[in-house]
């Protein structure tokens, strides 16, 4: 008899939500984790600290812009780095013992340390070989780097470095206009920071709708950013104080250089399986060093499945989450369902920036006939209140069936109000079905009905 019905490799937000979902289906399971805590990068040194900094940083920003004009008076508060720091540790240290008393409770065995496959059914970890019916690669990601760029994550770091910087820094470039990038640029950019991004594309946020992409860039610019786009990085040279970043601008060939006190490698990530022993074990593998599964997330091994940053698709914390609640379902005989197309995207800034579904480039591509509903901020009373009318709402439904395709929004916790739209287009809504649909007053919310009506006959507030 196995030692386990199911193995999990990685107890990130695939690996951790895989295990306690698979033993609540009645499986005897097990997690490898060779971190100190559960979590994975999403818990310890991603997700969650850069959203307790956006918050600390945040209030910050409305001490200094915004108090004085609700007749709050008094002397803004001073950053105390140590201080926020602890508090970011706290709030992490909070999340990672919520998954051990989790584990506990659903009799989820933690094993300690790194895990190698000798063979099907087979982990190895440390010294000792545990036996399962199946196995679960939940291995994550790692930040890339760039050619000749070398990472020390204290002069020249990725996003775990940056969150755990000695001091703020007086200047950063951020390499790299994506996600990452730009909520840490935000964060050191409220602190105090002058802070450049450096993108090889000539937009940010690539991939992101277009009118999202550019009135994001304004919008950032405004607070502090600046920002060189169609730029080849060339080199990061470090110094006694701080570093050298060249680049070539695509447009004319020529080059220049930034100096910096910290430089922030914000150029992507990639799937982190090494030391596994797939090259031996014959694992077919897709492009980008992404492990290669079928619908129901085996590889080509019987027995061996991979979810979240390991395998194709974006690399997000909730697309991991849902495989992983799929993968169990499969190993217990269910039906896993993961709907691809309705995975949100979010960018924690302020204001926030939320997607689902498709672009209108996606669509003027397929040749696809549509329509769209937009709705600013600046005529929803409760985003004016809080000084956060910045940002609309865009909506986009079929134009001959009304059926919702997707949704943008740039404006105030754009990352909770595009939930409404995920559920909708879960149940293949219409445009009309959401501005029937009655919202709450004040809310934001109301920015997405007004955004489905104009989809109609036309918003009432705008």
């Amino acid at each position: 008899m196995a030692d386990f019905d199911t193995i999990i490799i990685g107890a990130g937000p695939g690996g951790y939500v895989a295990a306690i979902r698979a033993a609540q289906l009645g499986a005897r399971v097990a997690c490898v984790e060779g971190r100190e805590t559960l979590g994975g990068t999403c818990l310890n040194v991603g997700c969650i600290p850069s959203k307790a900094m956006l918050h600390a940083t945040h209030m910050l920003h409305e001490t200094h812009e915004n108090f004085e004009k609700m007749g709050l008076i008094g002397a803004a508060p001073k950053v105390d780095w140590t201080k926020m720091q602890a508090y970011k540790d706290d709030v992490v240290s909070g999340n990672t013992k919520g998954i051990e008393f989790l584990f506990k409770k659903n009799k989820v065995t933690w094993i300690k340390g790194w895990a190698t496959i000798p063979a099907p059914g087979q982990v190895k970890v440390g010294d000792e070989v545990h036996s399962a019916k199946n196995i679960v690669i939940a291995t994550g990601s790692e930040a890339s780097s760039l050619n000749g760029v070398e990472i020390d994550e204290e002069t020249v770091v990725t996003s775990t470095g940056a969150l755990t910087l000695k001091s703020v820094p007086k200047s950063m470039v951020v390499i790299g206009a994506g996600v990452i990038g730009l909520e840490m640029g935000s964060v050191y950019a409220r602190l105090g920071a002058q802070v450049t991004v450096v993108e090889y594309l000539d937009v940010i946020t690539p991939g992101m709708d277009a009118e999202v992409a550019k009135t994001f860039q304004r919008i950032l610019t405004k607070q502090g950013l600046k920002f060189v786009l169609g730029a080849a990085v060339q080199s990061v040279t470090k110094g006694k104080k701080g570093a050298t970043v060249t680049y070539k601008l695509k447009k004319d060939d020529s080059e220049a250089k930034i100096d910096a006190d910290i430089v922030l490698v914000a150029t992507g990530r990639k799937p982190y399986t090494q030391g596994l022993g797939l090259e031996a074990l014959g694992v077919e593998m897709g492009p980008r060093g992404t492990i290669k599964t079928d619908a129901h997330w085996q590889t080509n091994i019987p027995g061996l499945y991979a979810i979240g940053d390991a395998i194709a698709g974006p690399m997000l914390a909730h697309k991991a989450e849902d495989e992983g609640m799929a993968v169990a379902e499969v190993l217990s005989g269910k039906h896993g369902h993961v709907n691809y197309g309705v995975i949100p995207g979010v960018i924690y800034t302020t204001p926030e920036v939320a997607n689902v579904g498709q672009t209108e480039e996606q669509l003027k591509a397929e040749g696809r006939a549509y329509k769209v509903g937009k709705f600013p901020f600046m005529g929803n009373a409760r985003a004016k209140a809080v000084f956060q009318a910045e940002g609309f709402v865009k909506l986009i439904a079929d134009a001959t069936t009304d059926r919702i395709l997707g949704c943008h929004i740039i404006g105030p916790a754009a990352g909770d109000l595009i939930h409404e739209v995920c559920v909708a287009m879960e149940f293949g809504a219409s445009a009309q079905d959401l501005a029937l649909t009655c919202h709450a007053h004040p809310t934001y919310s109301e920015a997405v009905r007004e955004a489905a009506l104009a989809c109609g006959d036309g918003a009432i507030h705008a």
